[in-house]
């Protein structure tokens, strides 16, 4: 059956409609935008039929990778005309959708010119800084981190050279806005995030909103799919309260591993920021992990010498420039001994505590 002029012209409305909510769920909803999403796929049984085409389009051509392996290659069945369940015909707003979102695949596929990245930030050992960007976002910037920025008129674009920051992002969907640290891409539109960069993974905890964590290089999301378990539009998202670390080395064929999204407590988020009221809190965590935390924020460097020691665990909660406290602390209390050499404060077993 031909679809009469009227109908048609209400097939394409709604199709543009759900193709304009596949881009918001992209660039990822608020709680508002979820609420009203859902109100208008219960007014009309249309809606949530075109948007599960678009959506389906959609993740077939996210699988999309940049080799020449059979991720790479586009299947003509994707981009054929399959109708919407009721059997209509595929509107210019849905066949549009689909071609910009190939668009996207194919340019993902291929080698972009290099970022330049313009104006830099660094911070040196102990020192922190709050940074205002252009756009009216703003960054935390921890210890020993440098990060570099490259805004232009379609997106704006952070490089976590080294180091640790929290980033508020103002929203601006038609900018998205990225984070790139070690080939690992966070991409957000007015959220907040904090990204650490450790020398074998990278770190995302989401404090507000939701990100997309995806491969830098070929686009690919780094989260294993949550499909099953939560609605369709958070799959692949992460969340306020959630944080996920990416190993920094790739799998074989130049792939990183998918990672689960981990749910985080609100005492070990505190514990996360601590360092932005320039403290360092610790639960029941090996002697080590003190000590390298320490280290980040000092010139003068703790080290320890006895293996039994430096698994042994402590907690306590302490200003990221006083490692001498925490000294203190394990030399009256634990019977620690420490020798102090210089630039350095070498840690050992000593004699028990006096009772």
């Amino acid at each position: 059956m031909i679809p009469s002029p009227s109908d048609a012209s209400d097939v394409e409305r709604i199709e543009q409609q759900g193709a304009d909510w596949i881009a918001r769920h992209y660039a990822g909803l608020s709680a508002a935008e979820r609420s009203e999403f859902k109100n208008w796929q219960a007014v009309d049984p249309r809606h949530a039929a075109v948007f599960a085409e678009l959506e389906e389009t959609w993740l077939a051509l996210d699988r999309v990778g940049p080799s020449g392996k059979e991720e790479g290659r586009i299947d003509a069945d994707i981009l054929a005309p399959r109708g919407v369940r009721a059997g209509w015909r595929l509107a210019p707003a849905l066949a549009a959708a689909i071609l910009i979102l190939a668009g996207a695949v194919w340019w993902r596929a291929t080698p972009a010119a290099p970022i330049r990245y313009a104006s830099a930030v660094a911070t040196d050992v102990g020192e922190f800084k709050n940074v205002g960007l252009p756009d009216g976002s703003t960054v935390l910037v921890n210890t020993s981190t440098r990060i570099e920025t490259a805004y232009s008129a379609a997106e704006r674009r952070v490089r976590l050279v080294r180091g640790e920051a929290h980033f508020t992002v103002a929203k601006d969907p038609a900018r998205p806005f990225y984070v790139e640290a070690n080939g690992v891409a966070v991409r957000a539109v007015g959220t907040a995030f904090n990204v650490r960069l450790r020398s074998d993974s990278v770190e995302v905890l989401v404090t507000e909103g939701r990100v997309r964590v995806a491969d830098a290089m070929g686009g690919a999301s780094l989260l294993v799919d949550k499909s099953e378990q939560v609605s369709t539009d958070d799959a692949h998202l992460l969340k306020a309260g959630e944080r996920a670390v990416v190993a920094g080395s790739v799998e074989p064929g130049g792939m990183r591993k998918p990672v689960p999204a981990a749910l985080v407590s609100a005492t070990e988020v505190e514990r996360v920021l601590a360092w932005q009221d320039r403290r360092l809190e610790f639960g029941a965590v090996p002697l080590s992990e003190i000590i390298a935390e320490f280290n980040r924020y000092n010139r003068v460097q703790l080290a320890v010498e006895d293996q039994t020691l430096a698994v042994q665990r402590f907690g306590g909660s302490f200003r990221v420039d006083q490692p001498d406290t925490l000294v203190r602390l394990l030399e009256n209390r634990f019977g620690v001994r420490a020798e102090r050499r210089m630039a350095q404060i070498v840690l050992s077993r000593g004699l028990p505590p006096a009772p």
